[in-house]
């Protein structure tokens, strides 16, 4: 059994941008609280990952890769249109954080994801981090907003974003100003 205990910020400014972003899109064939399966195309690679129920910032994680050709054709059977974002890589006091920013319906989000070894693990927040959301349900990747799923509204805070993005930040968070930060 694999776990992955995984800590999730929101993030402010930009000094996080750091070379070459890995554009990311994945589509859910379930998005059950108890357990998520979803099929995620990175570039010319492709996983199928099950994700368990979360246990504070701790589930249960199996991950694949399978051939990019039947990624294609299993993402034609996920809700459509599959969640897109483009993931940078940061390395901050020697620990490696993950920051998406995400396209589409979610345009304007940008969350941190830090992998620990463990959930007392101490580390460094850099200064773009912000707000924990590890224990908000609606920040998952599986809950957020898909302009295509009945009865889903936007409903997430939108902290810290840049006048342009206020756009979308309108359109994401259903009317409410962004906060400056």
């Amino acid at each position: 059994m694999a776990m992955e205990i995984e800590r999730k910020f929101l993030v402010r400014g930009s000094d996080w941008r750091q070379g070459r972003p890995l554009h990311i899109s994945q589509g859910y064939l379930n998005r059950d609280k108890a357990r998520t399966v979803r099929i995620r195309i990175a570039e010319s690679r492709a996983y199928l990952t099950i994700k368990g129920p979360n246990q504070g910032a701790s589930r249960r994680e199996y991950e694949y890769e399978i051939p990019l050709h039947d990624a294609k054709e299993i993402m034609a059977l996920c809700e459509q249109p599959p969640l897109e974002k483009n993931r940078f890589t940061v390395t901050h006091a020697g620990v490696t954080w993950q920051i998406d920013e995400f396209l589409g319906a979610n345009a304007g989000l940008v969350v941190a994801e830090i992998e620990l070894a463990n959930e007392e693990q101490a580390f460094q927040r850099p200064r773009w981090v912000s707000t924990e959301v590890t224990y908000e349900p609606r920040y998952f990747n599986s809950s957020l907003p898909n302009p295509m799923r009945p009865g889903v509204r936007h409903h997430l805070e939108c902290p810290g974003l840049s006048h342009t993005r206020r756009g979308a930040a309108r359109t994401l968070c259903g009317g409410l100003q962004p906060q400056q930060s």
